[in-house]
């Protein structure tokens, strides 16, 4: 894919992938590493406002767009509904630089290394059960049946972030 670690957070929808990432982050960057996130959606979005020159120039038929500041630089490209980049795609657009790790949220098929976020009350099945590129599971309470990867508290970011820490480490 590139020379970028990437690890996938993945799990059924409205399991808590975006709140795990949004905690887990901060935790990550205490411990020095920098993430990059690339997060799939299954539905049409908009992330420039309407009225505004980027989504004008979008909207008269730019298939790009860039906008940039000294603050930040935002890419946009267009899509034709049917077919999506590959995560390998996506990680390409990076700057390397400044990243340690690529966090990407979904991305359930990829083969990549990847945390399955689970929630026993949801009653979803276990992904870990089915694809051996699962290497941990991120829980609030025990699973019904053992599972081999390692078990790690859902409500605990610095534990997590600490056997990011340890898998990154072990990529090199």
């Amino acid at each position: 894919m590139s020379d970028l670690p990437v690890l996938g957070f993945v799990a059924f929808s409205g399991t808590g992938k975006t709140t795990l990432l949004s905690r887990l982050i901060p935790a990550l960057r205490e411990l020095g590493i920098r993430c990059a996130v690339i997060k799939h959606s299954h539905h049409d979005f908009e992330i420039d406002q309407p009225g505004k020159d980027s989504h004008r120039l979008r909207e008269a038929g730019a298939d790009q767009v860039v906008l940039a500041s000294p603050y930040r630089t935002f890419w946009v490209r267009e899509g034709d509904g049917e077919h999506e980049p590959t995560l390998a795609e996506l990680v390409a657009r990076l700057d390397p630089a400044g990243i340690d790790l690529v966090l990407a949220e979904g991305f359930r098929n990829e083969a990549i290394a990847k945390i399955e976020v689970h929630r026993p009350a949801l009653g979803t099945p276990l992904l870990c059960l089915d694809d051996e590129r699962i290497i941990g599971l991120a829980c609030d309470q025990p699973p019904a049946s053992e599972v081999p990867v390692a078990l790690l508290p859902l409500n605990n970011p610095a534990a997590i972030a600490g056997f990011v820490r340890t898998w990154l480490a072990a990529q090199d």
